[in-house]
């Protein structure tokens, strides 16, 4: 007979507002993690306080805003008007308290839950916050939460406005990093979003004249085939333009300055402008694919009281502009249908060279359709028999479920080569959240082929149709693509055939930050007490002072030396990733180009100048 657990008063408990937030941080901030991928909670706590300061500049208040992150502190310093300084330590520590729940304060705020910057506060080691208003001044400081400092108010000479800084607690974000490049494109998306802004990292200037049109230009990887159309109305902006080599379609999608990454209904609203209007102006029934093939588009949308899908706000769920107001679809839609028409018929250019590019997208499709079948075809019987993908429970559980929101945050895709390395990460994987695909040899290199290469080569085709990108990013089943090669020269040369081919065929994978490179350890070092792992030679050199004479050292040649047993301390908790990120300083295609395409004196330069045989690394990480 089972028993039973006693049910009583003593098992119903009541929380603290910061104890509920640390026992359950996914709640309020998404997911953890230690600050590899852009949407990591550390970059969630920056923004919850960035957005506090941008509200006080949409509300007319303060130009200006710095930031300093330095040894995993973030200081962040507006010239707002400043938390009224009787409140300032219930804003950030009493739920449900704050000035957004008052539409006359923040009309169009992007926090409405008051639960932000309370969330950062009982998340950090120590959260400090200072208001400057009415030539005085407030500090209070909290420890995990707590406050430990209230000081009285005094007299301040300083500029109105607040100033916070926090420190993340390293035990909920284990050993975590700022990555400043993510936290680059998150001002830079502050600067487009918010003309007339100035913002600084610790000293760098980002500002935007233009908005979104400054965005889609900043962001152009190669071509286009007409200048940008740049659209503004009431509580809406809109950008567009054709990328001459890209394959699919990429939009930016922002709800009062919120990048909403997984779009909503303001984002599919413009993608069926887009259908619509098109077919009108040029009076044909276009496939929707073709008309929106090639494009790059952004939009901005002002919304009252925005309903999102989560607390970090990643997706817009409003169906309304306002509370009982026009649809979000039909503002949209009806914008574009008015705004988008006229600006073709003022530029006869500019919608000739679109409706050339929707016909020859509707050449290639037709082209492509008997291949896609049977490329098609052959994956899904290939994902029944072969053993090239080892699903993670996530997806085998649930197949007709499209992995969204959490689950997706969730889930990573391994890339690797070889029976033997793709063995030791399938034994040691984490099988609820983490899949295996396994190559057959080196990959094709892709650089200036056409699409139809990926449906012709199983080993492209077998992958794609794994990652569910075929037709973009909407149904990416794996939130993190990791590629785990090993750390040799047949490995590095695979690991650049794969960002060739996601550079060439699906660039948004790599601009959103989706792929990674998978670093395993060279070394084991080891005594009878104690087993270190080390990346690189410094950190060999280091283990072996720290062990002490004659510890036992092991050099990983390859990923399939690795036991499964030591495999998963590298994919765990553990695990270092190190993100593919192409500077917007640099062309993919020139990089490409460069680095794949024929060879030149120049390259041949580049190879002589810093080849370094394996036979010469070896020498050197042994020595």
């Amino acid at each position: 007979m089972s028993q039973q657990s006693n049910y009583t008063e003593d098992n119903i408990r009541s929380l603290e507002w910061d104890e509920h937030i640390r026992l359950r941080p996914g709640m309020y901030i998404g997911k953890l993690g230690d600050g590899k991928s852009p949407d990591d909670g550390i970059y969630i706590l920056l923004k919850e306080v960035l957005d506090n300061s941008i509200d006080e500049f949409v509300m007319g208040a303060g130009k200006t805003i710095e930031v300093k992150i330095s040894d995993g502190q973030v200081i962040v310093r507006d010239y707002g008007r400043g938390i009224p300084l009787g409140k300032v330590v219930d804003v950030v520590s009493k739920i449900n308290t704050g000035a957004k729940y008052d539409s006359k304060a923040f009309k169009k705020s992007v926090g409405l839950n008051g639960v932000g910057a309370k969330a950062v506060n009982a998340l950090s080691t120590e959260f400090i916050v200072q208001a400057f208003r009415d030539g005085k001044t407030k500090r209070a400081k909290f420890e995990y939460g707590k406050l430990t400092e209230d000081d009285a108010i005094v007299e301040s000479s300083q500029r109105k406005g607040t100033k916070v800084a926090f420190r993340p607690d390293p035990e909920i974000f284990v050993n975590y990093r700022y990555i400043l490049e993510y936290v680059e494109k998150m001002l830079w998306n502050y600067a487009y979003l918010n003309p007339g802004l100035t913002l600084y990292l610790n000293g760098e200037k980002f500002y935007s004249e233009n908005g979104l049109k400054d965005l889609l230009q900043d962001n152009l990887d190669g071509n286009t085939l007409h200048d940008i159309i740049h659209l503004k109305g009431d509580d809406i902006e809109v950008a567009l333009t054709h990328s001459e080599r890209m394959q699919g379609e990429q939009f930016y999608s922002f709800v009062n300055g919120q990048h909403t990454t997984q779009g909503g209904t303001h984002q599919n609203a413009l993608r069926e402008a887009l259908v619509a209007t098109m077919r009108d102006f040029y009076g044909k029934n276009f496939d929707a694919s073709d008309v929106r093939s090639c494009v790059i588009g952004a939009i901005s949308l002002k919304v009252m009281e925005p309903v999102f899908e989560s607390q970090t706000k990643t997706k817009l769920g409003s169906l309304e502009m306002a509370p009982g107001e026009i649809h979000v679809r039909t503002f949209v839609i009806n914008f574009m249908k008015k705004e988008l028409d006229n600006f073709l018929h003022r530029n006869a250019e500019v919608a000739e060279a679109i409706l050339k590019k929707i016909q020859r997208a509707e050449r290639e499709r037709k082209d492509l359709q008997g291949i896609r079948k049977l490329a098609r075809e052959r994956a899904k019987k290939a994902s029944l028999h072969n053993k090239k993908l080892r699903d993670c429970r996530v997806h085998l559980n649930d197949k007709k479920a499209s992995p969204k929101g959490d689950r997706r945050l969730e889930t990573t895709l391994f890339i690797t080569e070889g029976d033997s390395a793709s063995g030791s990460i399938t034994k040691s994987r984490d099988v609820n959240s983490q899949a295996v695909f396994s190559l057959k040899g080196k990959p094709l290199n892709s650089f200036g082929l056409t699409k139809k290469v990926v449906y012709e080569n199983e080993e492209f085709n077998l992958l794609q149709a794994a990652l569910n990108i075929e037709e973009g990013l909407d149904d990416l089943r794996y939130n993190n693509v990791v590629i785990a090669t090993d750390a040799d020269v047949d490995g590095m040369h695979i690991r650049l055939l794969l960002i060739t081919f996601f550079l060439q065929f699906f660039p948004e994978l790599v601009k959103e930050g989706h792929l990674y490179i998978l670093q395993t350890p060279l070394f084991r070092v080891r005594n009878k007490k104690e087993t270190r792992y080390c990346y690189s030679n410094e950190e060999k050199n280091d283990a072996i002072s720290s062990l002490g004479p004659k510890p036992e050292i092991t050099r990983f040649k390859g990923l399939g030396e690795i036991s499964p047993d030591e495999f998963k301390h590298f994919i765990g908790q553990d695990i270092r990733l190190e993100p593919v990120m192409i500077s917007k300083d640099y062309r993919s295609e020139d990089l490409l180009t460069f680095y794949m395409g024929k060879n030149t004196p120049k390259r041949q330069e580049f190879i002589i100048e810093n080849l370094r045989v394996e036979k010469n690394l070896e020498e050197e990480f042994l020595n």
